[in-house]
């Protein structure tokens, strides 16, 4: 724990040494209008080596698929099919993608199959919310899991094997068109919300282009933009690699009581307040006495328990801090403490329950 402190402390030290946090506008904003689109498919995965399943849905969407192609099986014949399993598909169709390009897609076991190694995917649809085809995949997958079953029962998986991917799997059949060329302003919707971000982002732009960026709350920043699309693009080429000052986050501490993390950032700041920490150990030792009758005696064999308890308690230290002690002081002090995970969170949280942070105390 003193270590990890100790990087904090180090990291704290960097960030106040750069004072200067300039940052690109591409880097902290999405442009209205721009952006992914889920798509999701149901389809079949064929050529496994018996890794797939025997379930009810996978058998009717197997007749369904051979009856596509003009085979039609008998009602009561049940196809043995461990070599296909049913998969969800789904994939991202990016902003401004084109019929006939392609894109990534994930395929998942929907059933009981053990594995969808060696699978290919059969012509799937991949569907918006809208209901309509956007794209259509098809491939081998590439699985990176893998399990293996012995006859006991004994088992040994690797990562995910009913999970698979396939780069550029899917064609791109239909544009989602985008809202980017209309209107006569483009929106900058900030990453982190932040009034005076904001108002620093659109004073960046003013500064170039005066009058022309307006904030219109914590979160978009207007900008009056060309109608015709190839000065659109080349404005808002010009506008996204403007660098401005983000404004510093909030005060707030955060841990996680799961996992011992705790991040405290730049801006906490403490009252007049004094810690002390110290410690009490409890040992109990326990040592079993036998004592024995020599060998004409008739007494019995005697075990006793002999019980020794020991209370230590190390020696507490007070710090005293004084108004707007700063986040370095504080990350000191506590080293100094030596405290672990649960010590700084008993302290962190006692002074929040004191009023001495000037912060917020965030615990998930």
């Amino acid at each position: 724990m003193k270590a990890v402190i100790n990087i904090v402390l180090i990291l704290t030290g960097l960030s106040l040494a750069f004072t200067s946090h300039a940052q690109r506008i591409k880097d902290a904003v999405d442009v209205a209008g721009v952006r992914t689109n889920q798509l999701i498919g149901y389809g079949l995965v064929v050529g496994l080596p018996g890794t797939g399943e025997q379930s009810p849905f996978t058998e009717q969407s197997f007749k369904t698929m051979l009856s596509n192609f003009g085979i039609t099986m008998p009602a009561n014949l049940k196809p043995k099919i461990k070599n296909v399993a049913a998969v969800a598909v789904h994939a991202e169709l990016n902003a401004f993608k084109k019929v006939g390009q392609t894109i990534d897609i994930t395929v998942s076991s929907m059933g009981s199959a053990q594995s969808l190694r060696g699978g290919t995917l059969l012509q799937t649809m991949l569907v918006g919310l809208d209901g309509k085809t956007y794209a259509v995949g098809q491939g081998s997958l590439v699985v990176s899991g893998l399990g293996a079953e012995g006859l006991d029962g004994s088992k040994v998986i690797v990562n995910t094997p009913t999970v698979g991917r396939i780069s550029n799997g899917a064609t791109v059949e239909r544009e989602v068109k985008s809202p980017f060329g209309l209107g006569d302003y483009i929106t900058f919707n900030l990453h982190r919300i932040d009034f005076t971000t904001a108002k620093n982002l659109a004073d960046t732009i003013n500064e170039l282009i005066p009058g022309s960026a307006r904030a219109i709350d914590a979160a978009s920043v207007q900008v009056n933009a060309p109608r015709d699309i190839n000065d659109r693009v080349s404005f808002l080429s010009v506008l996204e690699n403007l660098e401005f000052e983000p404004a510093s986050g909030s005060a707030k501490i955060i841990v996680n009581s799961r996992t011992g993390t705790i991040v405290i950032g730049n801006e906490v700041r403490l009252l007049a307040a004094a810690i002390t920490h110290g410690g009490i150990t409890v040992t109990i030792n326990e040592v079993q006495e036998v004592s024995q009758p020599n060998a004409f005696a008739e007494g019995e064999t005697v075990v006793t328990n002999q019980s020794s308890v020991n209370v230590s308690q190390s020696d507490a230290r007070m710090f005293v801090f004084q108004p707007g002690v700063t986040l370095e002081t504080l990350v000191r002090a506590i080293n100094e403490v030596g405290a672990g995970p649960g010590d700084v969170m008993a302290i962190l949280e006692a002074l929040d329950q004191a009023g001495a942070i000037l912060g917020e105390l965030i615990i998930i």
